[in-house]
């Protein structure tokens, strides 16, 4: 019932929007131009990143090197998707999970504003005189043909949509403006002094808001500015405040992302169209004097639409010019401000489990604009395996009833391997319950989701990464078998069975010890799998010495049969948590998935502090 008054004010909105098409014809037009000129930037999003497959990675990693070359590509990205916020909210995506620097991400972001300037050229340049429907109509007749051919073809189908989709909903909105006419003229209301001007920036921001589109914001301006519903004066500040509100929407995706690197990028694009915005209010009069003074010489001193986009160009390049030199301060403020989270020593911090149903914990590098690249989407998974890894062995160390801090010890401490379970113990099935049943869960839902095409690498690097996190999860999963019968014995008094479950225990400790610290080496692949293959050898020679004392000890009178049968089942729990644990140091060692993590934060994929 909670989602029930937001239901309803949607239906009241959707019959209040129906009713006011019925009243209005210009209107409706209006709004169906509108439609189609959104869905047409969403076809050819769609479709060029489709097309595009993961050459967007390989291209951004090139054009990344130089402030320069992030600029251009912010430039190219937006012209060809025709969406700043979109660039944006990738490029937010690229920089969270660690594919590009934060100084990268703000070259891209001041040529993605630049490159937001392209689509006002082009709108403007086709003026209020020119149909662009005529065009539209074979394009789509061929856009849907080469949906019926291949995978390339449908993508390349739907970027002629898109453009079809886009030419249709400019014609409807310019005539919807020319129907809806005086309804909506604000020509009469003069942009007199700063209040004015903040009242069409606020329309500007609020609009684009809405849209989420600035392009959509700036056609409509066009359009109405076209019909004479707006002065040139008017449009201008709403040309400022929809700049201003195209970064609203990354601020909201980056806040809500809960990364660090995804945050100071949405704060350096806020940061840097405020400014911009500010400047430009600052400046609009000596601005809209020297719009005039370019375009008089070109005998376009009568053209509001080209001085509308030749002002959108000049305030963006004027805030690019401004804040182009203090790009490595701004990176090194921005860490400032939104230093890194320090991550916990210990993930499982509870000191006691209670009967009741536990809170999950869920993924916490899973976004999902991730899941709009290839290698955007990897990296993603490579940090939750990384979390998932910390959390199984923090699991583990709770079930075999010893401190999780005895990990990254070299020497064992004895005391703790004889020490009997504390009081209150935490219980390895609530713990899988709470802390990986759930992060679990969210990555294979992530992974399901993806619907990028996917190279042969990639697919094989996608299978490698669930299989990884199957074998942690299957390793979480024998020690709660294990913990049971580790429990009842280690109470018990001075014993065989007793002895041969200290034994038991100090393998798997020191087993798990070196499981985390080959995970976090970066030695040569040579002398990794060397040392992979003595831990091997390590885990048969103790699992035949094991058995051998076993046998012994019931020779002797020291066990009896049913000691020995549970003893032998928690030796094969013991062998398959070494042994999933070692499938996924060589899983990561053959995908590159340590050096991924260890690009990010010089930690490996199954790692503890």
């Amino acid at each position: 019932m909670k989602g029930f008054p937001v239901v309803a004010l949607l239906v009241l909105a959707a019959v209040g929007l129906a009713g006011s098409f019925w009243m209005s014809a210009g209107w409706l037009q209006l709004c169906a131009g509108l439609a189609l000129f959104l869905f047409g930037m969403q076809c050819l999003e769609e479709g060029l990143r489709d097309l595009a497959g993961g050459k967007l990675e390989q291209l951004l990693g090139r054009s990344t090197s130089t402030p320069f070359k992030g600029l251009m590509f912010g430039v190219c990205g937006t012209l060809l998707l025709q969406s700043s916020t979109l660039v944006s909210l990738l490029t937010i995506a690229f920089i969270s999970t660690g594919l590009i620097q934060l100084a990268g991400g703000i070259a891209i972001l001041f040529g993605a504003n630049l490159g937001a300037t392209s689509g006002i050229w082009l709108l403007a340049m086709a003026g209020q005189n020119l149909s662009l429907s005529p065009m539209a109509l074979p394009l789509l007749v061929f856009g849907v043909l080469a949906g019926f051919v291949g995978p390339r073809s449908k993508a390349a189908g739907r970027i002629v949509l898109g453009i079809a989709f886009i030419f249709l909903g400019i014609d409807q909105i310019k005539d919807g403006f020319a129907s809806f006419g005086g309804g909506f003229d604000m020509s009469g209301h003069q942009v007199d002094g700063l209040a004015g001007s903040l009242m069409f920036a606020v329309i500007g921001l609020l609009v684009t808001v809405v849209l989420q589109s600035s392009h959509a914001a700036l056609m409509l301006t066009l359009a109405a500015l076209a019909g004479g519903q707006l002065e040139l004066g008017q449009s201008l500040a709403i040309a400022i405040g929809s700049n201003i509100g195209s970064s609203v929407t990354t601020a909201f995706v980056g806040s809500l992302g809960g990364n660090r690197s995804g945050q100071r990028l949405a704060l350096a694009h806020v940061l840097f169209n405020v400014v911009t915005g500010v400047l430009a209010f600052a400046l609009l009069s000596p601005l809209t004097w020297l719009v005039h003074a370019l375009a008089e010489p070109m005998g376009l001193g009568d053209n509001p639409l080209i001085q509308l986009a030749m002002f959108h160009t000049l305030f963006n390049a004027l805030g690019v010019m401004l804040f182009w030199p203090w790009q490595a301060l701004l990176a090194t403020l921005l860490v400032r401000w939104l230093p890194e989270r320090s991550e916990p020593q210990v993930l499982i911090t509870e000191l006691a489990v209670g009967p009741a149903e536990p809170e999950r914990i869920r993924a916490r590098y899973l976004s999902e604009r991730a899941l709009d690249s290839a290698d955007a989407a990897a990296s993603a998974v490579v940090q939750e395996l990384r979390h998932l890894g910390r959390l199984s062995l923090e699991v583990i160390c709770h079930a075999l009833f010893l401190p999780v801090d005895l990990l990254g010890k070299d020497r064992p401490d004895e005391a703790a391997l004889q020490a009997p379970p504390v009081r209150h113990h935490l219980d390895a099935e609530t713990l899988y319950q709470r802390h990986i049943k759930g992060v679990y869960g969210d990555l294979l839902s992530f992974m399901g989701r993806l619907e990028v095409t996917l190279d042969e690498a990639h697919q094989q690097f996608w299978i490698s990464c669930q299989v990884a996190a199957l074998q942690l999860v299957d390793a979480v999963k024998d020690a709660k078998h294990l913990q049971k019968n580790l429990g009842h014995y280690l109470e018990g008094g001075p014993s065989a069975t007793r002895d041969a479950y200290v034994e038991l225990r100090r393998h798997l400790l020191a087993t798990l010890h070196q499981v985390r610290e080959l995970s976090r080496s970066e030695l040569p692949d040579e002398v990794w799998s060397q040392h992979l293959q003595w831990l091997d050898e390590k885990a048969a020679d103790f699992d035949g010495d094991f058995r051998n004392r076993l046998f012994a000890a019931v020779r002797s009178g020291q066990l009896d049969g049913l000691q020995m049968s549970s003893l032998m089942n928690d030796l094969g729990y013991a062998s398959r948590i070494i042994q999933s644990l070692r499938n996924v140091l060589m899983i990561g060692q053959g995908q590159g998935l340590f050096r991924k993590a260890a690009a990010m934060d010089d930690e490996g994929v199954i790692e503890l502090p």
